[in-house]
């Protein structure tokens, strides 16, 4: 990968060519796995597709130049690095609900919402996971982009996560690496060494995990047909009893069963009557609500992302940001 040129033409007309190709059609080609990058990289869809965007714009400008520099897809992860670690420098690191303090009542009073910074935002599958491939890859894939794997990699030092994530997500050699950050070998490893170490303290599995088989699609079917229903008893019960509920940009969080019944039949009453629309998002399944508006008329109020573990659902996060329906391409407005 490293090491490799890559030819650059530029044409009469003073287009400029890879190998025969538009550079913008060759650049394009890798957008989607580095909106993935970025997007574990920086915890936000919004600012991954920036991020993605500042890297396309640099290589364009600067594309005569690559006769004299690596294979371009090593280039192109070169200068994204680069993009993000600007990003993140003496910005805080975002973080879930459950993540900055410990879990509240059905009863608590909801504090103002914090700004979007402060959260991990949810992406859409279609912008950061490859089409098709190798089931065993796509599977490991989608894991890598689970809320709490992203949450889990913003405790990171920057440097220290894009070392992860180019080693153990995207699979580079540790001397390919080094040579994207300017490092040394030894640097890398330790850097890995480190990293694993934090992850590892973390008890990702209790989060749950974005592989929907199909009795967990039925478990889901069912949830989405007792909350249309408003049938909270149903809904409920298929949540373990160590289950969360949480409400970004708004600091509290539930969990189990009791809390979560006692929120949706009182503070959230105003969801009774909700149309959804499913999707699919951080590698597993995700749905987006529509809040009554009057008559025949609901529009969007909440993306929720749903995780299981075994048999019962573990999580449910709802993003009250109506701005990410038209980043997953769904409708703001739903009518009768």
């Amino acid at each position: 990968m490293v090491g490799v040129e890559t030819r650059t033409d530029v044409q009469s007309s003073g287009e400029t060519r890879i190998g025969g190709t538009p550079v913008e059609a060759e650049l394009e080609q890798y957008r989607r796995e580095l909106t993935g990058y970025c997007y574990r990289m920086l915890g936000s869809g919004f600012e991954a597709e920036d991020a993605v965007q500042e890297t396309m714009v640099r290589a364009w400008k600067n594309a005569d130049r690559l006769t004299a520099r690596p294979a371009l897809r090593s280039w192109l992860y070169r200068i994204a690095t680069n993009v993000c670690l600007d990003m993140l420098d003496g910005s805080q690191r975002r973080a879930r609900p459950m993540d900055l303090g410990p879990s509240s009542t059905a009863d608590s009073v909801l504090a103002p919402g914090l700004p979007e910074t402060t959260w991990i935002q949810p992406v859409a599958d279609a912008q950061v996971l490859p089409d098709g491939g190798d089931p065993a890859e796509l599977a490991a894939a989608r894991e890598t982009v689970r809320l709490a794997f992203v949450a889990a990699l913003q405790h990171l030092p920057a440097r220290q996560r894009a070392v992860l994530i180019l080693r153990e997500v995207l699979r580079w050699q540790a001397s390919e690496v080094a040579e994207l950050l300017d490092t040394s070998v030894a640097s890398v490893n330790s850097a890995l060494q480190r990293a694993r170490a934090t992850i590892d303290a973390m008890d990702l599995d209790a989060d749950g995990t974005t592989a929907i088989g199909d009795d967990q699609q039925e478990l889901l079917s069912r949830y989405v047909d007792a909350f249309e229903r408003y049938d909270v008893t149903e809904l409920v019960s298929l949540l373990h009893d160590d289950a969360t509920f949480s409400m970004p940009p708004h600091p509290l969080w539930l969990r189990g069963p009791d809390q979560v019944a006692g929120w949706l039949l009182g503070q959230g009453l105003g969801c009774r009557g909700s149309k959804v629309i499913t999707t699919a998002a951080n590698g597993g399944f995700a749905y987006a609500s529509y809040k009554p508006a009057g008559p025949g008329v609901h529009e969007a109020f909440a993306l929720a992302l749903v995780e299981v573990r075994g048999e019962r659902i573990s999580g449910i996060h709802n993003f009250l940001y109506p701005e990410l329906f038209t980043a997953f391409g769904l409708p703001t407005r739903l009518e009768d």
